[in-house]
């Protein structure tokens, strides 16, 4: 194949570049009015009160655990099959992360192993829906609300995605999506939290922004006017600027048809894959629909071992496969903190799981050409 196809990128249309040349054009380009827009366009399009956008998903996953008050000594729990960023967030407020094994078809966790997991220092769940596949949430918060456990969403893979009937980012305390350039949506780099709390909504917003407020409600002393603000919290610069916002605006209109493309593509790819002797496929959960951010088939055992061969096989073809993930405990970093509590699952998933182009800027063509590389790189492994 002359044409390189990635697992997954972004789609700019005109009207995105649009919107940014308009920023660029306007008296304000970072803390103006475009972000507030941003903010509640997200919102309302995810069914939740409120939405704060940051600098990037890890920001917003650090914001979302601070002001859910984790800190020293206290745990999370979550899910080893994630980007590090999930894990890492706890560890720099002081916090720790408990892995808890994944359901072996989804990679999401398994909300039956989640209750022997907490202890006295649990501050919060922390699911993951990976690949944009909604995690068991009805479960998840059932037992959060038994033992008065906070819910905070990973939802980086999942904006657009809903769990019965519901748009993820409406269902627990805090929801956090990333907008990096290989999610559905783009704001070139981008993240938000959603919330239906107040509360949460003003230690988010103090937190990205030097834990500064210029809101004369909230301060301590008189102000002597209209220069003041006060710091109330030691916070970071996490925010998002205008010209992202813009990006993100745009983006959002066309979600919608961004993830009934990947559908579309995925459906092409259940149809043509179908009982294939090499691998399983995505699978469904009759109370989600998913993003479709990734199409992850698993290798069944007996092509397991040549994973590597596969890879690069593919690769050599022009098709950008990835591996999603490598389980958190296994970084030279996590081992050092262990030991952990084994995830044979975990392990298992990542050891057989392989991620194939799927995006909205794929064509039929593109499409036909992962199915036909696909087969043919199987095929010729099989003969030897």
């Amino acid at each position: 194949m002359s044409k390189y196809i990635p697992y997954s990128r972004q789609t700019i249309g005109e009207d995105d570049i649009q919107a940014v040349i308009d920023v660029l054009r306007s008296e304000l380009i970072t803390q103006g009015p475009v972000l507030i827009e941003f903010e509640n366009a997200l919102a309302s399009y995810c069914g939740a009160t409120h939405a704060v956008a940051f600098s990037s998903g890890t920001a917003a996953l650090h914001a979302a655990y601070y002001a859910a008050g984790i800190g020293d000594g206290d745990e999370i729990i979550t899910s080893p099959i994630t980007f590090a960023a999930t894990a890492n967030a706890a560890l720099y407020l002081g916090a720790e992360p408990v892995f808890v094994d994944v359901e072996p078809d989804t990679g999401n966790i398994d909300p039956a192993l989640i209750e022997k997991a907490i202890s006295d220092r649990t501050r919060a769940i922390v699911p993951i829906h990976f690949a944009g596949l909604p995690a068991d949430m009805d479960a998840i918060i059932e037992i959060a609300g038994q033992k008065g456990i906070t819910v905070i969403e990973d939802a980086c893979h999942a904006i657009g995605a809903s769990c019965n009937d519901r748009k993820i980012g409406s269902l627990s305390e805090m929801t956090v999506f990333s907008f990096h350039p290989l999610k559905p949506i783009t704001t070139g780099e981008g993240g938000a939290v959603l919330t239906d709390s107040g509360e949460f909504k003003r230690k988010l917003e103090l937190f990205r922004s030097h834990g500064i407020t210029k809101d004369a409600a909230q301060f301590e002393s008189p102000s002597p006017g209209d220069w003041y603000y006060e710091m109330k919290e030691l916070g970071f610069n996490y925010r998002m600027n205008d010209i992202q916002a813009a990006l993100g605006n745009s983006q959002l209109k066309k979600l919608d048809s961004f993830i009934k493309a990947r559908e579309a593509i995925a459906a092409e790819y259940d149809k043509a894959f179908e009982g294939n002797q090499w691998f399983d496929l995505p699978v469904k959960r009759p109370y989600a629909r998913s993003s479709q951010h990734l199409y992850p088939i698993r290798l069944k055992e007996k092509s397991r071992k040549d994973r590597p061969g596969i890879f690069n096989a593919l690769r050599k073809r022009g098709l950008g496969v990835q591996v999603h993930y490598i389980p958190v405990y296994q970084f030279p970093y996590y081992k050092k903190l262990g030991p952990w509590q084994p995830c044979p699952e975990a392990d298992t998933f990542y050891e057989s799981e392989l991620s194939l182009p799927l995006h909205q800027a794929m064509n039929k063509d593109d499409v036909n050409a992962v199915i036909k590389e696909v087969q043919k790189c199987l095929q010729q492994l099989e003969k030897g």
